[in-house]
């Protein structure tokens, strides 16, 4: 099976003014969520809202998204403005303030108060305030997967080895499309000294969406909290914090809300903020409000504000629309592939909700390290070299601003491999 092939013009049309993309006009747009997936007119104008470089393709924005050049001019402008004046009177005075405003416009889209809502620096340090800032005694059992994100697993490591936890992993199936048989696993590895749950949203190696509400309900039974790893499932598909009825989420937002690199949150259910240390010492005064998690020094104001910027983006385009974007561009390739070879092995489920734009595959017979190199070398395609213990292969993350022609082009490369090698 092969792709059409449609580009968005040559050269320039990619550097078009952001002023030239009207958002109104991506929001007003008619058409059902599937049919406009398809709608290359559409998706043309969302990417003519960003500035990257065509002649490579990126197709790891599982790792950092570029940013619209609209919040890239919004951040800038703030820097500028920060520059220009006095920073006790620019940042402390004028800027700072503003940040309550974004604060509620992501509060409000995601269905939360203000007032439970921190902004981080990414999810990284969104998730170690919860790991870190939950008191457990020795012996107590913290419980993970062995595919949650390695740096995660390591600050558990690091309790354990200076305080004497215990960090407990379970395995899951790779790709699994039983939403009970998760739950089942976490509820099995739970003993009486469980303490905590660390759940991924979305898996980063594979994609795999994990069912967090029914995990959650089953860790409330047994009275154990659950910290949510939403690194690359915020701003990916529809979902609102409220629905998943978490006690901790963090996530980035430089990732698929498109804000700049270096921007965080963290949800803390109201009820417990106050019993959640923060990373850095904030006043007693402080102790149950969310933005003790903020008390970090002097930090820009710029990275926060264009946050607003971002938001409006996602907005104009469509929680719904921007998921059937992203499984569309995922099947071209992924359905291609395994038409075209038994030796294509795919780690991500195709069907339902179980998967978003992410997906994990292997060409059997060819070490998926070299793969990926060979593609940035040969093709200019960067992609994301996943090796675990269970499975190997290269994770691949369109985004909407990718191209029919960059996804053929990917997977003509992956056929070339497969019936030449590497070479």
């Amino acid at each position: 099976m092969s792709l059409p092939v449609v580009g968005l013009g040559a050269g320039p049309a990619f550097r078009l003014n952001p002023s030239t993309v009207n958002l109104a006009a991506l929001a007003a747009h008619p058409g059902a969520d599937d049919d406009v997936a398809r709608d290359e007119d559409f998706w043309g104008d969302v990417a003519r809202a960003f500035t990257v470089d065509r002649s490579m393709i990126n197709l790891n924005n599982g790792g950092v998204s570029p940013a619209p050049a609209t919040v890239q001019e919004a951040m800038k402008r703030h820097l500028d403005f920060s520059n220009s004046t006095p920073a006790s009177v620019a940042l402390w005075e004028i800027l700072e303030p503003r940040r309550e405003s974004v604060r509620r416009t992501l509060a409000r889209h995601w269905d939360v108060s203000a007032d439970e809502i921190a902004f981080t620096r990414n999810a990284s340090e969104s998730l170690q305030i919860c790991q870190f800032g939950l008191d457990l005694e020795p012996g107590d059992e913290v419980l993970a997967t062995d595919q949650d994100y390695p740096r995660m697993l390591s600050t558990f490591s690091q309790r354990a080895r200076r305080e004497g936890i215990v960090l407990r992993t379970i395995s899951i199936p790779v790709p699994c499309e039983d939403d009970a048989e998760i739950v089942r696993r976490y509820e099995q590895a739970i003993t009486p000294r469980t303490r905590l749950i660390l759940v991924c949203h979305m898996i980063n190696l594979t994609g795999q969406i994990l069912p967090v509400r029914r995990v959650v309900a089953m860790a409330r039974r047994h009275d154990i909290p659950v910290i949510v790893d939403g690194a690359h499932a915020f701003a990916h598909f529809p979902f609102t914090l409220r629905e998943l009825d978490c006690d901790y989420y963090g996530t980035s937002l430089h990732k698929w809300l498109f804000a700049p690199h270096g921007t965080g949150l963290l949800y803390v259910r109201a009820d417990r903020i106050k019993g959640l240390w923060p990373l850095m010492a904030a006043d007693e005064t402080l102790d149950a409000d969310i933005r003790k998690f903020e008390e970090i020094g002097t930090h820009p104001a710029a990275n926060t504000l264009a946050i607003a910027e971002a938001l409006t983006f996602h907005q104009s385009i469509g929680d719904h629309r921007k998921a059937a974007r992203l499984r569309y561009l995922r099947d071209l390739w992924a359905v291609r592939l395994t038409e075209y070879s038994d030796r294509v092995r795919l780690h991500t489920s195709l069907r339902g909700n179980f998967a978003c734009g992410i997906a994990t595959v292997q060409i059997q017979g060819i070490d998926s390290g070299d793969l990926a190199v060979r593609l940035r070398r040969r093709h200019g395609i960067v992609v994301s070299p996943i090796h675990h213990e269970q499975f190997e292969g290269i994770r691949v993350s369109p985004s909407v601003y990718t191209t029919l022609e960059e996804i053929d082009r990917f997977a003509t490369a992956m056929e070339t491999a497969i019936r030449d090698g590497l070479g």
